[in-house]
């Protein structure tokens, strides 16, 4: 029914939300016929005949066999609260880091330090911790090259690294980062 009032259109409640809902149904009804499998049916052609195909499968399980790489078991890392899975890494490889049980009265910070020579190292990134706001918390870190902090080339990550964690009289953890890259990462030199 429509009804018109000073001129104007004026639509009922109940019509206005019957449209609500037909509208509703049919945008359900176009998203679900949008997420139904669809059955493509193949030629006769046999691919494993074709020896183009054939190369290209052959080149495709020959690079996933040379590249075939198994994380190391986790080696769990602790000092404290503070925990990272591995004591080696690949360049590539994520360090994760597991922060819990922190006190309320624990706050400071988590050093990354790098190897600048034998006997120095660098800050690679810091990570404030609180634990009267957070008391655990997991972070990835992920050294990678870049210009910007000078960070040219592998030399330039590889070797044993340090985590100091400021404002705690907890021991600081070693870990080494080897010049072996992770398969599928570029570790081309970026300066």
């Amino acid at each position: 029914m429509i009804v018109f009032v000073n001129n104007k259109l004026v639509i009922p409640t109940g019509i206005g939300i019957a449209i609500i809902i037909v509208g509703v149904i049919v945008a359900f009804n176009q998203e679900s016929k949008q997420n139904e499998p669809i059955d493509i049916e193949f030629g006769e052609e046999d691919i494993s005949e074709n020896p183009i195909i054939t190369e290209k499968l052959d080149e495709i399980e020959k690079n996933a066999k040379e590249n075939h790489y198994i994380p190391a078991p986790r080696n769990w890392q602790t000092s404290g609260p503070f925990q990272i899975d591995r004591s080696e890494y690949l360049l590539g490889e994520k360090i994760f880091l597991v922060i819990g049980g922190l006190d309320v009265d624990e706050k400071g910070q988590i050093a990354f330090l790098r190897p600048a020579n034998e006997t120095h190292y660098k800050v690679y990134t810091t990570i404030p911790f609180d634990g009267s706001k957070k008391p655990a918390f997991n972070y990835y870190v992920s050294p990678s090259l870049s210009s910007t902090f000078d960070l040219c080339t592998t030399e330039d990550i590889v070797g044993e690294w340090r985590i100091v964690f400021r404002g705690t009289d907890y021991p600081n953890i070693k870990f080494k980062i080897i010049d072996k890259v992770l398969p599928g990462d570029d570790f081309t030199p970026v300066c």
